[in-house]
């Protein structure tokens, strides 16, 4: 009987709800950064929430002057991942915590070399990543990069 009444006990306390989340894990908080361009719409530079920061997509304009990067895609590509890290930075997380990234091209034939300029900013483990070619970018740019990384 013992043995009986401590496996239903046990099969019960499996079915138990998980404890909600608090009021604390589950708002959003705004990240914003003059170290990166601004929201040019309705939308944030980044938003923490549940432990994450998750980094609306940048292109490669210069904070400071508002104009495009100069060069090609390796200086395009360059340009966004310092603008990702910068709201990362705000943000209280880092490149070397990011977990996802998506980037989209304007041309597919671009992908080594914005891949070589990509693998400068990222350590081991790199991050899951998407890559797609879009019909167009926000200001005919080459390259926009989105990311979510974890929170120090």
């Amino acid at each position: 009987m013992k043995r009986r009444e401590a496996l239903r006990v046990l099969g019960a306390l499996s079915v138990l709800p998980a404890a909600a989340p608090t009021r604390s894990q589950t708002m959003k908080k705004e990240v914003k950064t003059d170290k990166a361009p601004q929201a040019i719409g309705p939308y944030s530079q980044g938003i923490i929430a549940g432990g994450f920061v998750y980094c609306s997509g940048q292109i490669p304009l210069v904070p400071e002057t508002g104009a495009m990067a100069a060069g090609g895609i390796e200086d395009q590509t360059r340009q966004v991942l310092k603008n990702l890290s910068a709201v990362l930075d705000a943000a209280g997380s880092s490149l070397d915590l990011v977990v996802k990234t998506t980037v989209f091209l304007q041309d597919m034939n671009d992908f080594a070399a914005m891949n070589k300029t990509y693998a400068e900013f990222f350590k081991a483990p790199a991050p899951a990543r998407a890559t797609v070619q879009v019909a167009r970018l926000p200001r005919d740019v080459k390259v926009e990069i989105e990311a979510v990384a974890v929170l120090k």
